[in-house]
């Protein structure tokens, strides 16, 4: 039998995975183009305007709010909702911590449901049981770029009058029903942070088909102004979220080049999903009916120990990266577990006088914790002979490991 890499043996792999980011002299001369023009400020360059407008439009959407980075467009969003002290917003457990963060920051309180053991998004069957007087807007998380149940979602928060945020920000380019998401719900965000499937480095967009928030959005994001009045005219308290034309411009060439990227993604992750087969104890995410497009931010899929010895998924990791797989872990636990989230929670509510409320068991998301993996955007890039040799490192250990066990 084959020796493992971990065990001193060769490794499958040698050769890197395509690189992130990506650029070529297209990028340069956008930076170049920004140094020479001497306006690096939003408010009198083009940039930011330009990059505003071509995103809104491949978004599907009418407008958009160009920002500092994607946390930064969770908490502007929230702020022009006017959702302050005391307000709750349901969201997904299983997500970067920016998501709960955003609504602690504006003193709202974010509540959990659990998530689909299939999608890894939130499961929509959960969400009217945390709704209360207090409840203001729900928060789809669009995890690894697939969508959530929008349809679901939005029949929710009608019946109900609540908000929809969108935290599209792993899922540029993914398509719902054949709409992208992000202007599905009344707002959406996205980041371009340097793992994102377009960066500058950092960034964040907001989206809406709505004038009326993208107007309040853009208050927010620029200090309280109005678009029109005068510049020292602040009736809104805000902060400052602008982006600089640097950015922008990289960004305006990175979009040029999403849509043969997100197809060669969604190439990749299928051909994956189907080699991936042969590897008894691994089982990839799948992709409703109802989703036209995933981004695949990240191809997850869960590992099943029983299958490898019984080893954890923190030593098949380890195997797989010895092989020249680069397999990560995902989110080690629900946002309902995280000390630092639940302890803010509990210093507002009894600051507000209010009952801590109580948080949803999410079994799901506590075993994805566990037992979900990651391959990154940049993998699904690669050629399907890549994804063969993933399949074959996988295949590789388990034969390994699951001979040790007979």
């Amino acid at each position: 039998m084959t020796r493992l890499a971990i065990d001193g043996g060769e490794p499958l792999r040698t050769q890197p995975f395509p690189s992130w980011p990506q650029w070529d002299g297209a990028e340069r001369s956008a930076v170049l183009g920004v140094l020479e023009s001497g306006q690096w400020w939003s408010l009198r360059g083009h940039q930011v305007r330009d990059l505003e407008a071509e995103f809104a439009a491949y978004q599907d959407a009418h407008y958009a709010v160009a920002v500092t980075n994607g946390s930064a467009a969770l908490e502007v969003c929230l702020r022009a909702a006017g959702i302050d002290w005391g307000d709750e917003v349901i969201t997904s457990p299983y997500t970067f911590i920016a998501t709960a963060s955003a609504c602690l920051l504006v003193g709202a309180i974010p509540l959990f449901t659990d998530i689909l053991p299939d999608t890894w998004n939130m499961d929509p069957s959960q969400i009217e049981a945390l709704i209360s007087p207090r409840t203001k807007a729900i928060m789809p998380v669009h995890i690894g770029g697939e969508p959530v149940d929008m349809d679901a979602v939005m029949a929710i928060a009608r019946k109900h009058n609540l908000l929809v945020i969108e935290d599209a920000c792993q899922a540029h380019g993914a398509v719902y029903k054949g709409t992208k998401v992000g202007a599905i719900g009344d707002m959406g965000c996205f980041s371009f942070q340097a793992s994102k499937n377009i960066t500058g480095g950092e960034g964040g967009m907001i989206v809406s088909n709505s004038e009326e928030w993208a107007d309040r959005c853009w208050s927010v994001h620029n200090v309280g102004r109005q678009r029109g009045k005068a510049w020292y005219h602040h009736p809104v308290v805000a902060s400052n979220y602008r982006m600089t034309e640097w950015p922008a411009a990289v960004l305006r060439v990175q979009l040029k080049r999403i849509e043969e990227q997100t197809e060669q993604r969604a190439a990749s992750a299928k051909y994956l999903t189907q080699v991936l087969q042969q590897v008894p104890g691994l089982q990839p995410t799948t992709l409703p009916a109802d989703t036209t497009r995933s981004a695949n931010h990240l191809f997850r899929f869960w590992y099943q120990p029983a299958a490898f010895d019984g080893k954890p998924a923190s030593e098949f990791i380890r195997a797989m990266n010895a092989e020249g797989i680069p397999v990560t872990p995902g989110y080690p636990e629900p946002l309902g577990a995280t000390e630092a989230i639940m302890n803010r929670i509990a210093v507002m509510c009894r600051k507000l006088g209010l009952a801590v409320p109580e948080q949803p068991d999410c079994p799901v998301a506590r075993e994805v914790g566990v037992n979900g993996l990651w391959l990154h955007q940049s993998v699904m890039l690669g050629s399907r002979e890549d994804m063969d040799q993933i399949a074959a490192a996988a295949f590789k250990i388990q034969q390994a490991w699951g001979s040790a066990a007979n």
